[in-house]
């Protein structure tokens, strides 16, 4: 299955484009590796274009790839009698469904009936917790991102790339208390920041230049202050506009210019004005990379002055006399852009930018396999960083990893953890406590964890799992979702000879751990055949209980405790329950 960007295709359409990037790429590609394809993806009633049926799609879809694109309907797909070979199904319009945009469990499944991999290439939709971008992944075998989504990613990179200097930042719009992460994270970045929109008023407060009452955000000033403040001690240059385009509120045909310093009653600010475009057509001259995030006007105005389109106009010039590097986001921007802009860096979706400056985590991205590259300082994270490294996947409390830190100095130990403020605790006492060989990371370990490790510069000598996911006491159908074959094939090639992998596993886990088929040839457990309960393990072979270990001892339950040794000549294999990978 794959999901695509329905708004990108269907902008394209409008503009009669022939293809919709690498999104082709993508299903040409596992077309001719052989996969049986459906498409899917949801596109609003409120599109401009013509072609919002399914049928009318892919007709379209046909002649773009050169293949039988076949529509069919969520509940019948599996008995499309008439599907040949060389077809490929498109699914209907998910926009129809609510469960889709409440990221429904059930609908998933439906939506992920019969499917092995899911390739996801919508990136610009991995802000929403989506059925068909984060659900899906739960049911599948495997979930990675196809062109158009490493393409998206890309994108998103070379926002807080500063390798072409000097570096400019525009920033329009509003909410500055919503974006104050945002904003500080752009400010470590470029060498200055343009303020334009509503945000230029707040600056102006904060730096103590007159503005009217109504034009203040409320409770913004707190932030904004330190805003200025952060900007002044890094020597970052703050750029705001000389002058306003104004309507008369009583009077709505009637426009005037006023100076940033001097606006009058009675008039609404609703656009930049000549003097600041003029202004910033020899500032925009200086930098060798621009960033433009928001609109150019002001509050809620439909009116249009052309502010926005006389920016563009200056950054096109610009991009062609002095090769400057371009990247435009929001879709009020993008819309003013010129043809010649195509060349240009374009990403409509401003929401999903500004949650990735923010720091947050896009669950589109979390909920694939597929682990992309983490930088990690760990020259300032362990004391000596190239001792033997001990990783605890679903830390919890930290508690554990802890007391093995000071157990066990000849070691460095990382948990892995994905509640950020377990995380957070966790790193406050490791600080306190001066322990200089251990270490918390905030992430989903199924997806990361390869990346994580493989910049270790030792080697990972164990790995222990000794969670229940997510809570031990709930049952669940998926509880096994952590131990995905992504996750056990990274520690399997990560882990170096003779290591050693721990599996704790509570009286509840008790039916699956008896049906565990084991296949490898060369564990410490005898291989091909249903364990027996005497081969678990009696005690805890650390020497340290965890808090959870503890606390099913503690109500008279017996815990069962796994133990996997890598040979050196043999990769640690995986087990299947019900032709799943459990670990």
């Amino acid at each position: 299955m794959v999901r695509f960007d329905s708004k990108l295709l269907l902008r394209q359409l409008q503009e009669h484009k022939s293809s919709f990037g690498t999104t082709v790429a993508t299903i040409k590609y596992l077309h001719e590796a052989g996969a049986k394809i459906t498409l899917v993806s949801s596109w609003e009633a409120t599109t401009s274009s013509n072609i919002l049926a399914s049928e009318s799609l892919s007709e379209y879809l046909s002649s773009l790839l050169q293949l039988k694109v076949v529509p069919t309907q969520l509940t019948t797909r599996q008995n499309h009698s008439t599907k040949q070979e060389s077809e490929i199904l498109l699914l209907e319009n998910l926009s129809h469904f609510k469960e889709e945009r409440a990221n429904c469990k059930r609908f998933a499944q439906l939506l992920s009936s019969g499917l092995d991999l899911f390739v996801n290439d919508a990136f610009f939709e991995s802000h929403k917790s989506l059925a068909s971008t984060v659900g899906i992944s739960r049911f599948g075998f495997s979930c990675i991102a196809g062109f158009d989504f490493e393409a998206g990613l890309s994108q998103l990179k070379n926002i807080i790339s500063a390798c072409k200097r000097p570096y400019l930042a525009i920033v329009g719009g509003g909410n500055l208390v919503d974006k104050a992460a945002a904003l500080h994270l752009l400010v470590s970045i470029c060498d200055g920041v343009v303020f334009v929109g509503d945000m230029a008023f707040q600056i102006m407060n904060a730096l103590g230049l007159p503005v009217p009452v109504k034009l203040v955000e409320y409770n913004a000033i707190e932030e904004a202050l330190a805003l200025v403040k952060s900007m002044k001690s890094k020597g970052r240059g703050i750029f705001l506009p000389k002058d306003f385009l104004c309507i008369n509120k009583l009077d709505l045909a009637t426009f005037e210019t006023f100076s940033a310093t001097c606006l009058s009653d009675g008039w609404q600010p609703i656009d930049l004005g000549p003097d600041s475009l003029e202004e910033f057509t020899i500032l925009l001259s200086q930098f060798q990379k621009i960033l433009w995030i928001g609109p150019v006007k002001f509050g809620s105005s439909s009116t249009d002055t052309g502010g926005a389109s006389k920016l563009a106009a200056i950054l096109d010039r610009l991009r062609r006399q002095n090769n400057l590097e371009t990247i435009v986001v929001g879709k009020m921007a993008c819309k003013t852009l010129p043809v010649s802009y195509l060349t240009y860096s374009m990403i409509e979706n401003a929401s999903l930018i500004w949650d990735y400056l923010k720091g947050k985590n896009l669950p589109g991205l979390m909920a694939l396999d597929r682990a992309y590259p983490c930088q990690i300082q760990w020259d300032e994270i362990y004391g000596d960083p190239t001792r033997l490294l001990v990783v605890d996947i679903g830390s919890g409390n930290g508690l554990f990893l802890s007391k093995m830190a000071r157990k066990r100095k000849d070691l460095n130990f990382l948990g892995l953890e994905i509640n950020g403020k377990l995380v957070n605790h966790c790193l406050e006492d490791i600080s306190q406590l001066g322990i200089k060989n251990g270490y918390f990371i905030r992430t989903n370990a199924t997806s990361t964890f390869r990346s994580i490790v493989s910049s270790y510069p030792g080697q990972m000598t164990m790995v222990s799992i000794q969670c229940p996911n997510p809570d031990f006491n709930k049952q669940e159908d998926h509880r096994w979702r952590m131990l995905q074959r992504s996750l056990v094939e990274a520690i399997v090639d990560l882990l170096a000879p003779g290591g050693k992998a721990l599996h704790l596993i509570s009286n509840e886990f008790l039916g699956f751990a008896k049906a565990f088929n084991l296949t490898a040839e060369q564990l410490v457990i005898p291989a091909t055949r249903v364990m027996h309960e005497a081969e678990w393990l009696d005690e805890n072979p650390f020497g340290v209980r965890s808090d959870w270990e503890q606390h099913v001892l503690d109500r008279g339950d017996k815990m069962y405790r796994l133990l996997l040794i890598k040979s050196a000549d043999e990769c640690l294999k995986y087990w299947e329950l019900d032709g799943k990978c459990l670990g």
